[in-house]
């Protein structure tokens, strides 16, 4: 019995892991065949088509966008990190009740969704000449992920002793010094889960950079890599329903 229930999972698995690896078979597929290739008729692209890469590589620019999105992220995290620990530190001491309704209204603003500020957040970018700039760009994706982190900050500091702290102050430190010299070193375990949480969705936000960034120039990968699907949207259209079904379901998983 426990042989068979062995076998059932191993060949569950096996099931399992195959049907996961279809899609990435499919795009190894169409990423080396050329336009006269079919993956109905074929199995394997008849000739490995690398220049594809080349090409693809020069239409979308995607030499400038990865130094847009490295600017960008390392830009925004670096002002996250600072605003968020500062934030953290000042709503776990300093308690007063003015401090905690200013810390609750910045937790129950991460139930909003972010599409529902792109107009104003729009129409203010446009007055501060903030559309297409480095600047206003990092700005707007630290101040998205600044709840979150502040609450995260303000969670750990929390729990942390604060006689450290206080017998720098004793010793002629503000309470700004003792916060970056003596907490902020304490502080690199939550400062490494805000840099890899946020940094990885500001690396690849899409929702505001499609509207903040229309100049090319300015694209960021994601941007870049959607160059590539408005063609495809045309020929989705052409096709019959049971096709554009399954191109939807490929261009939603990758």
């Amino acid at each position: 019995m426990k042989r068979v229930k062995k076998w059932a999972a191993a060949i569950t698995v096996f099931i399992t892991g195959f049907i996961f690896l279809i899609p990435f078979y499919i795009m190894f597929y169409l990423s080396l065949s050329s336009p006269g290739d079919s993956i109905a008729e074929e199995w394997f692209p008849r000739a490995l088509m690398v220049q594809n890469f080349r090409e693809a590589w020069e239409k979308a620019s995607m030499g400038r966008a990865m130094v847009n999105s490295l600017v960008i992220t390392v830009g925004a995290v670096l002002l996250l990190v600072f605003c968020a620990a500062c934030g953290g530190y000042g709503a776990a001491r300093v308690k007063n009740k003015i401090n905690r309704m200013i810390f609750y209204i910045m937790v129950l603003s991460m139930m909003v969704p972010g599409i529902i500020n792109t107009v104003p957040l729009y129409i203010m970018m446009r007055r501060i000449n903030g559309i297409n700039t480095y600047w206003g760009m990092i700005m707007l994706l630290a101040c998205q992920s600044l709840p979150f982190s502040v609450f995260l900050y303000e969670s750990f500091i929390r729990t942390m002793n604060s006689s450290l702290e206080e017998a720098a102050i004793m010793d002629g430190c503000t309470r700004f010094e003792a916060f970056w010299r003596i907490v902020f070193p304490l502080l690199k375990p939550i400062t490494a889960t805000v840099v890899i949480m946020q940094g990885v969705g500001i690396w690849n936000n899409y929702a505001q950079s499609v509207f903040f960034l229309q100049n090319q120039n300015y694209h960021t990968i994601p941007l870049a890599i959607s160059t590539f699907f408005r063609p495809m949207e045309l020929i989705i259209i052409c096709l019959p329903p049971g096709r554009q079904l399954v191109l939807r379901l490929l261009q939603w998983f990758f």
